[in-house]
């Protein structure tokens, strides 16, 4: 792999999990609507944009194979509904001042992907892995049992979107085809409610151009991340891929503190000091594994 390429998939990466990180600033612009009928056009708007962007690259090949098997149908049928949620959930807790939540479930998600891996996929847990899984559920026990509160919306979003990993790693499907798929059948939903449910503000003729922007652009917020991710995870190792990963919630954790003024109280603090040493246990653990391999390959 060339330097030029490793450089790319770097920004790439960057780009991808900084716009995940920002995400919450836009979505604080549509704070007048619903999150589910912000919901609405994010799935409308991204459906849009998808099939223009897999007839552009030529994918619609891939949306045809899959769409002729129907073990893939059914399990993507899973994870768009999976995704849904994930969506509804976040929108609604960036717009109620959840946002410290949301940080916390993205920060847990990682942690969450190893344990998922080995429960369901037979993958084995390093010593250190095992240690960092069991020191941020330590931290989440902590919050539970001595200040009595569940960081529901954190675990949700975190098992949510680790479910969906799960799910997504058990079909041989390309990301945007995938993604096409899922979001093609949240598609029939969305205009049901958007016709019989949705308010006045979501009438493209009598809205102001701004908020129409902002409503279509919902669909580009959706996309543009993820075909980073896709570009990034080409040019880059997955395993370096995931030190990227912190730099959404690390975003939203400033945003929602510095910003927002979310209250950061001691039992939420302690919490997140729990999965940040976690993290760290995590990440070292990882990178001294991808130092091991690149020395196994070298030799």
């Amino acid at each position: 792999m060339s330097d030029k390429s490793l450089k790319a998939g770097v920004i790439f990466a960057v780009a991808a999990y900084a716009m995940w990180g920002f995400a919450p600033l836009y979505f604080k612009m549509l704070m007048v609507m619903p999150a589910a009928e912000i919901l609405v056009h994010r799935v409308i708007w991204s459906a849009l944009l998808l099939v223009v962007l897999v007839l552009a690259l030529k994918q619609l090949p891939k949306v045809q194979a899959a769409l002729k098997n129907p073990r893939v149908i059914k399990i993507l049928l899973i994870s768009g509904l999976l995704l849904a949620g994930n969506w509804l959930l976040f929108i609604w807790a960036v717009n109620n001042g959840h946002l410290l939540d949301a940080s916390l479930g993205y920060y847990v998600n990682p942690l969450l992907n190893v344990f998922l891996g080995r429960m369901f996929l037979g993958e084995r847990l390093r010593r250190m892995q095992k240690i960092a899984v069991a020191i941020a559920l330590f931290g989440v026990l902590i919050l539970l049992f001595s200040y009595g509160e569940l960081p529901w919306i954190a675990l949700l979003l975190a098992s949510s979107f680790g479910v969906y990993g799960l799910l997504r790693k058990q079909v041989a499907v390309d990301s945007l085809p995938g993604l096409l798929i899922e979001t093609m059948m949240m598609l029939p939903f969305a205009i049901f409610y958007w016709l019989f449910f949705a308010s006045q503000m979501s009438n493209l003729f009598s809205n102001d151009a701004d908020l129409n922007a902002l409503l279509i652009g919902a669909g580009i917020i959706t996309t543009a991340p993820l075909l980073c991710f896709t570009a990034a995870a080409r040019r880059i190792r997955y395993s370096t891929l995931g030190f990227f990963q912190y730099i959404g919630p690390s975003i939203m954790f400033i945003l929602a503190v510095y910003l927002y003024d979310e209250p950061l109280h001691e039992a939420r603090l302690v919490t997140f000091g729990f999965v940040w040493l976690a993290l760290v246990i995590f990440s070292f653990d990882s990178y001294r594994a991808y130092r091991k391999s690149l020395k196994c390959m070298g030799g």
